[in-house]
């Protein structure tokens, strides 16, 4: 499986996330040529090499009418003389950039989340967020040069580090705010978050939407065949290396980390449980099952077990206080394996059929969709067997 790995040590901001995928790209000088031809207006990308702390990396100047700026998605300020944007004025930029339709959406979504976090600090509407005009083109840059550069790069997977967002106080439009930024730590709920001893903001508004949108899974490096490693370097300077670093790599044996969440039920009904289950499902649990056991006092009961990405830990546990009866939860962290899967089309002679593929460890494993096979069967008034006898794929 092609995969990235974001090792987010100093944070994450939008240009230094852009300019560490640019480190990937086979042909930088001609995609830096891509996004200028893009048409964001007003916007001028300039790739720059830096070395920091004695390392060779890249910086994408970004300039607003020839003038570089920082990162300023939350100085959003009425009372401010600058003039500002609106959601749909951004969407309305986006819309008519050259891009594909896929990029255009991927860029729209990781900035409605910087919208929705911006809407929940200042207690209004997403419709009445207005973002600093200048802080906003170079915002929609770094995001748009993000977005285009995973899809060229076609990476199937994106996970990353637990990530460092400074600490002390950051100066916007709205006075003096803790680090991380209200939109910020917004933004990071439910991603694994530290700070350590820098005094400075490292993630911002924007690097936290693209982390929150694009990566699967955060936690350590997994085990990878390494094809390419990349340093995208802020502006700011520190002791340590203000970079973040990326690995493109293959990933040949597909290792996860779960978390396995289990209590015992001696007092609900059948129908409750399932309740329970079904809403654990909706939540994003990956797997949740009950096993008979014996209690105390010889008591018939239930074991409710739900297996969930490590992310979605919290709220599992919430959802189990919730809809089940129990006071006790016990935790156990899992590898899980897993084979790549994919979904292609059969075509038969009484249709389409959905067919989910999985490969991995050398093995390869095929399987119909039953609900096509189903509706097919009653379409034509023939059994399952008769359809997969005369299709050996399914």
């Amino acid at each position: 499986m092609r995969t990235i790995y974001v090792e987010c040590n100093m944070g994450a901001s939008g240009d230094m996330l852009m300019s560490a995928f640019l480190e990937l790209h086979q042909n930088p000088d001609k995609f830096i040529e891509k996004l200028n031809s893009i048409g964001i207006p007003k916007i001028r990308f300039e790739r720059e090499a830096k070395k920091k702390c004695g390392i060779m990396g890249t910086h994408i100047n970004v300039t607003v009418d020839g003038i570089e700026e920082t990162e300023r998605i939350h100085e959003h300020n009425s009372n401010s003389e600058h003039h500002h944007s609106d959601l749909k004025h951004i969407e309305h930029i986006i819309e008519h950039l050259n891009l594909s339709e896929k990029v255009k959406n991927n860029v729209i979504s990781v900035y409605k989340i910087i919208a929705e976090a911006e809407s929940y600090v200042h207690g209004c509407s997403i419709e009445n967020i207005h973002f600093h005009e200048v802080g906003t083109m170079d915002a929609i840059a770094d995001i748009v040069g993000v977005c285009a550069l995973i899809d060229e790069l076609n990476v199937e997977k994106i996970i990353a580090s637990s990530v460092n967002t400074g600490r002390g106080q950051v100066k916007c439009a709205h006075g003096i705010l803790p680090v991380p930024a209200p939109a910020t730590a917004y933004i990071l709920k439910g991603i694994p978050i530290y700070s350590n001893n820098i005094e400075s903001e490292l993630c911002t508004p924007t690097g936290a939407a693209l982390l929150k949108y694009f990566v699967s899974e955060f936690g350590e490096m997994p085990t990878m065949r390494v094809l390419k490693t990349g340093y995208g370097f802020g502006t700011k300077d520190f002791e340590e290396a203000n970079c973040v670093r990326v690995f493109l790599g293959e990933i040949q044996n597909n290792r996860e980390k779960v978390t396995e969440l289990i209590c015992n039920l001696d007092d609900m009904t059948g129908e409750g449980i399932g309740f329970a289950i079904d809403r654990l499902f909706d939540a994003g649990a990956l797997e949740v099952f009950t096993s008979s056991i014996m209690m105390k006092k010889n008591r018939p009961a239930v074991m409710l077990t739900c297996i969930c990405e490590e992310t979605k830990r919290e709220e599992m546990i919430r959802l189990i206080f919730k809809h089940t009866s129990t006071i006790g939860i016990r935790e156990n962290v899992l590898n899980r394996y897993v084979l790549d899967r994919i979904e292609k089309i059969v075509h038969t002679e009484y249709g389409d059929v959905r067919v989910k593929e999985s490969k991995g460890y050398g093995i390869v494993k095929a399987k119909a969709e039953y609900d096509d096979l189903e509706k097919i069967a009653i379409e034509n008034n023939i059994t399952i067997s008769d359809i997969q006898l005369k299709n050996s794929l399914l």
